[in-house]
């Protein structure tokens, strides 16, 4: 039996930007007679960080404001001062504790401050933190081996870089280096990172600076919530064979794509789509880039990659984020014969595969096996999307719950049928989830998405508590 049922209040056409509308919504809401949802609790937990004597909220936001860029921004309106991680939980300056339901955006895959991987990151700087790739080191080496014994077909050569931007923008200079063309394929809602190649095949102006960003094509989104031809992904990849007939010389570089678009709004491809997609650039000498930056690593639960949930096999493969579950590190993938193409020239990265970030991946690897992080990532992402699709059935306010695994997006929205963004909504459940202690990121090109996408070691008493937040905190809207 429904609890509230949110209806309809505001056409397609108005906003709810506005104080005033959100009053509107709220007051729509219809309580139907049956008990009152009571207030969640956290799941028990046997840590308690130390006490913390750094400066506080207030004065770190003064410094911030003060000596940082002003392009740094924050959520909540009273920003959270987080000072202590153990495994799914964060801790702020007073001790509180948090389900951390983000992960860093994706990042933190074994879970905050994990054992094994403090004690290598520990054991390898007290040995040596960085020399350079110029002299041997064995986990530089050893990580490569690990982490391409993951990979499918004859991806078996690694490229170590320090983020997900560097990683996009190596591959798409190797895709160009090795066709010996420019145009690359992109699409739109993607989001690849913000250096100059890839802002060019980042879609949504909200990240584009008006800088020069040249040779990209964007395609249709394959979007099978808000998209035009639904869940049909061969009828959206027909638009990359039209960009090629009509847009480049018959001859591209490459495609880039990621499985499940996460800046996006985690948006899964349409099925069927990358096959269809794959086969017009592979007839026009194009290679196929998958940006695994947060789809990777076992967060999908089904399997390692992304791209494996399309049945494909892309010549080149990026990630960074759970690689080093929040050291800074990167990686690119690809054949042997691709990876000739940086011989011709000296290619250098001065901390890309430095001995104390491949140490640390390594080590998040190990676990990842050790403890079934992604058989984990399918139970208990499986439970929690089953959870929140009956709150969907439960609120009008929820519009769509996907994504696999652990990387799942909830959109909000004023009217279904109209598919209205509720962005006000969004900002308001937000920030009462954290006052009830869960903590969850929000994205898509409206802000309208909840992104959750927490450490993998995430129990299905954190999804249930999870859930019970925002079924209590939407109840009271």
């Amino acid at each position: 039996m429904k609890r509230f049922i949110t209806k309809r209040v505001l056409s397609s056409t108005n906003s709810l930007r506005s104080p005033r509308c959100f009053s509107q919504l709220a007051r729509k809401q219809t309580p139907l007679p049956e008990n009152e949802i009571p207030v969640p609790k956290l799941p028990p937990f046997d840590y308690s960080p130390p006490p913390y004597t750094g400066p506080s909220a207030e004065e770190i936001l003064a410094k911030r404001k003060e000596y940082l860029s002003p392009s740094l921004f924050h959520f909540f309106s009273k920003p959270l001062n987080v000072v202590d991680g153990k495994m799914q939980y964060l801790f702020d300056e007073n001790g509180r504790r948090y389900l951390d339901g983000f992960g860093g955006i994706a990042t933190v895959c074994c879970g905050h401050c994990h054992p094994d991987v403090v004690d290598a990151i520990v054991k390898q700087i007290n040995r040596i933190q960085h020399s350079t790739v110029l002299y041997l080191n064995h986990a530089i080496a050893d990580f490569a081996e690990a982490l391409v014994s993951k990979m499918p077909g004859n991806l078996k050569v690694v490229f170590f870089t320090n983020s997900g931007t560097e990683a996009n923008e190596l591959a798409m200079m190797i895709a160009r280096l090795y066709t010996g063309c420019q145009d690359i394929i992109s699409l739109r809602n993607a989001y690849h990172g913000n250096a100059a190649a890839t802002m060019g095949a980042t879609a949504q102006s909200v990240w584009k600076f008006n800088v020069i960003q040249s040779g990209v094509h964007h395609a249709l989104n394959p979007d099978p919530y808000r998209g035009v031809f639904g869940s049909d992904g061969e009828k959206y990849a027909k638009d990359v064979q039209d960009i090629i007939d009509f847009g480049t010389t018959g001859h591209v570089a490459g495609f880039i794509s990621e499985a499940i678009q996460g800046v996006g709004g985690i948006i899964e491809l349409a099925p069927g789509y990358l096959p269809a997609a794959y086969g017009s650039v592979k007839k026009a000498g194009g290679l196929c880039i998958s940006d695994e930056v947060q789809a990777g690593f076992g967060r999908t639960g089904n399997h390692f990659w992304g791209f494996e949930t399309q049945g494909v096999v892309p010549d080149i493969v990026t990630m960074a984020k759970g690689i080093g579950n929040g050291i800074p590190l990167g990686a690119v993938v690809t054949t042997p014969e691709i990876a000739e193409v940086l011989t011709r020239r000296s290619y250098f990265n001065t901390f890309g595969g430095n001995p104390l970030c491949t140490a640390a991946g390594l080590a998040v690897l190990k676990v990842m096996e050790k403890e079934n992080l992604q058989e984990n990532a399918l139970v208990v992402g499986s439970y929690l999307k089953k959870r929140l699709t009956e709150l969907k059935d439960k609120y009008e306010i929820i519009g769509d719950v996907r994504g696999k695994g652990l990387m799942l997006g909830v959109e909000l929205v004023t009217d279904r049928q109209q598919k209205t963004p509720a962005k006000a909504e969004t900002l308001h459940v937000m920030e009462q989830m954290k006052e009830l202690g869960v903590l969850i990121g929000k994205g898509g090109f409206y802000g309208n998405v909840f992104r959750i996408t927490p450490p993998l070691c995430f129990t299905k008493e954190d999804a249930d508590f999870l859930v019970d937040a925002m079924d209590y905190t939407i109840s009271k809207m």
